[in-house]
This record gives structure tokens, sequence and C-alpha cells, in this order.
């Protein structure tokens, strides 16, 4: 027998914050403004940093990148969780689920790269000063960024096919908004 995934399974129940109807519309309300509010304030730093060009550092450049980061990484839990709040359903595809796990990690361990790429920027700006331009040349910020990326979408893509050869029970309920890959 080959090894491989035998789930018969076509969706996971994601049991969420609480099962009070009554509760519904005023978490979907909630986190509908504070989804909105960080996008926004990502969106803002964002144009902050390319309209102005004083702001053309590598400093600002790891931060617009990390404000992009963590518009997508709120975005793949927070759109799935409004849906199953203003739908009444807490059911999300197995297919979905995977997916989300995917993107779950992936920007998630692209903020840790992004964040320890930020500090090695200042550690150099502390410790080398006359040097740091010399240093940190544009296509050397590229290239970290760009390595983050890969290390981030390749582990992220490990955890997700490991993730795959799991078999799961045919009553699944997941005790979050989300899927996670603990769960």
């Amino acid at each position: 027998m080959e090894p491989g995934n035998d789930t018969r399974i076509s969706h996971f129940l994601l049991l969420g914050f609480s099962e009070k109807p009554e509760l519904q519309p005023m978490f979907f309300v909630l986190f509908l403004f504070m989804y909105l509010i960080a996008v926004l304030g990502n969106l803002l730093i964002i144009l902050a940093i390319i309209s102005d060009t004083h702001l053309h550092t590598p400093m600002y450049f790891f931060l617009a990148n990390l404000s992009f980061v963590d518009i997508c990484f709120t975005s793949t839990t927070v759109p799935k969780m409004l849906v199953n709040i203003q739908m009444q359903s807490k059911v999300i595809t197995y297919e979905g689920c995977i997916t989300q796990i995917y993107f779950y990690i992936l920007f998630g361990a692209l903020d840790d790269f992004l964040l320890t790429v930020m500090a090695y920027d200042r550690f150099v700006a502390i410790c080398h000063p006359l040097h740091y331009m010399v240093i940190m040349k544009p296509w050397l910020c590229g290239l970290l960024v760009l390595m983050s990326w890969i290390i981030s979408v390749l582990h992220s893509l490990l955890e997700s096919l490991l993730v795959l050869r799991l078999s799961f029970c045919t009553d699944v309920e997941i005790p979050q908004f989300f899927c996670e890959l603990n769960q």
C-alpha cells in the first residue's frame, strides 16, 4: 500500500467565537472595522513611502514590504471569517483549508524573515554608519527581500505538503475561526 492521503471528507467546520446568533452581528462589525483599519493603515504607509523621495532608503523599503505582507497576512483569514459570520455558515472546503494554511504559514514566515532583515539593516546602520550606504546597496536590499520570499514559499509549501499526507476523521470540527496547522 502506498502512503498518501486517504481523506474522503470534503469540508471542515470552523466553530469560530460564539454559538450565540445575537452576538454574530457585533462580531461582524467589530472584525470588519479592525480589518479595514489594518488594511487602510498599511496602505497609507506604503503610499507615504512611495510618494516621498526622502523615504526611498533601505529601512523604508523593508517597511513597505512588511506593510504589504501584513495586508496579505490579515487577508488570508479575516475575509473568510467575515463571510462565515454573515452567512451563518461555518463550512470551509478541504482545499480551501489547505490553501488557507499555506498562505497563513507563508505570510507568517515572511513577516518573521522581513523583521530579521530589518534588524540586520538597523545593525549595519548603527554599527557601521560610515559604510552603511556601501553595504546596503539597492540590489542587496532587493536580494534580501527576494530570499525572504523564496525561503517562505518553500517552507510553506513543505508544511502544506506534509498536511496533505495526513488522514482525517469524517466529522472534523476546528475550534478556531480559521484553519491552523496545529488544529
